[in-house]
């Protein structure tokens, strides 16, 4: 006879909820994880106050191979529904902006709120446990770990993916997956800064610490948001956003001034005010120091000395600069990661392995990767959830 009904390696969002669900139901659920508590990926998110949600979360806020993947899940167990149970344990939470949640406090309420569902549910707990060799047997799956080895008859894969590596993150989830002959689409860091060459960093050294807001494209898809220069490169909301549609070569299209002609205004303003300088008019619309990099390759000169084609050229600067980033920060800094388990292994309504029988994969490890804003915590409850109750 199994040692449990349940085991879930991985004790974070979507591990806590699948296991708080799975033993509401009866079941005897243990939790293994390599960190020292559950839910690091919760602490130190939101800077500390977890974004947990967003009450505008749909389909559409997620990219998979198969963009229609998530909605079962996401229909099952909906924002609301979680703002519910964060309201039941009297967390007090405020929406920042866009729809995101926050707890007022502490990320920690939110770790302390489903660690204590799954005590209600009777789940078991084994952390710095690190996972050595799955396999298959007679009535279920033996997990052995560096501390003991453990039979189960359902075994659920809730590892997340390899962003933020000092949080424990690893791509182990995968190896189980292949071991299994689970198909993997080539996991990529995602909601990550972007970097460049050298010489490009240096060239917007003054400028880091500088945020404006901007519309980034890449192709079809825009995003209109606060961008941040780094020393580095670029980050801020919008870059995060677009960085997990960008690839490597591609340019990105950035308007700096977004609902302003500049070059209407330009005209404007060199009949008006012919004596300014094309610094001191971009610094209308932007910091200044940001203004004096964009036109430090124009003359240094009155508007009214400009012609049609320099005022052409500089409005399309501000209106439609391209660049082109030479990569990315990588998963060390990625918040997410993109790719994962091919949704194709899987039952969209439970998230079990088609192949394998009792085997199960939840949350970032699966091939969809939510917007910036709370998207992939409520893809971690929603699929936790419906797996959770499958296992019942």
């Amino acid at each position: 006879m199994p040692d449990f009904d349940v085991i879930i390696i991985g004790a974070g969002a979507a591990g806590m909820m699948c296991g708080a669900r799975a033993g509401a139901h009866g079941k005897s659920v243990l939790l293994i994880d390599t960190a020292v508590s559950a839910g690091e990926k919760i602490r130190i998110s939101g800077g500390g106050r977890c974004n947990f949600t967003n009450i505008h979360c749909r389909p559409s806020n997620f990219i998979s191979n198969n963009p229609h993947f998530c909605k079962s899940a996401l229909a099952g167990f909906s924002p609301q529904d979680f703002i519910a149970l964060v309201d039941t344990y009297k967390i007090k939470w405020h929406e920042k902006e866009k729809g995101q949640l926050f707890c007022d406090d502490s990320a920690n309420q939110i770790i302390g709120m489903l660690r204590s569902e799954c005590k209600k549910s009777g789940n078991r707990f084994k952390f710095e446990t690190q996972v050595l060799d799955v396999r298959k047997s007679d009535t279920g799956f033996v997990v052995t770990t560096n501390k003991a080895s453990w039979g189960c008859r359902s075994l659920v894969i809730a590892t997340g993916g390899p962003s933020i590596p000092k949080m424990g993150a690893s791509g182990y989830g995968y190896k189980i997956a292949k071991q299994f002959g689970l198909d993997i689409i080539e996991p990529t860091p995602a909601l990550v800064p972007l970097s460049f060459t050298d010489g490009f960093k240096a060239a917007l050294k003054e400028l880091s610490g500088t945020s404006v807001d901007v519309q980034v494209r890449h192709g079809k898809t825009m995003f209109e948001d606060a961008l941040l220069f780094t020393h580095r490169g670029l980050s801020g909301p919008a870059i995060l956003q677009i960085s997990t549609y960008w690839q490597a070569g591609d340019n990105l299209h950035i308007n700096l001034a977004p609902g302003v002609d500049i070059l209407a205004q330009l005209k404007q303003a060199r009949t008006q005010t012919p004596k300014q300088s094309p610094g001191v008019f971009l610094s209308r619309f932007m910091p200044k120091n940001l203004a004096v990099y964009l036109t430090q390759e124009f003359p240094q000169t009155r508007l009214a000395d400009m012609s049609d084609k320099l005022l052409q050229a500089l409005a399309a600067r501000v209106n439609h600069w391209q660049l082109k980033p030479a990569g990315s920060e990588g998963f060390r800094t990625a918040e997410v990661t993109l790719g994962g388990v091919d949704t194709k292994e899987l039952s969209s309504k439970t998230l079990a392995a088609r192949k394998v029988q009792d085997l199960y994969f939840i949350g970032e490890v699966v091939d969809v990767t939510g917007h910036l804003g709370g998207h992939n915590f409520q893809w971690a409850w929603a699929s936790g959830f419906a797996c959770g109750n499958e296992l019942a």
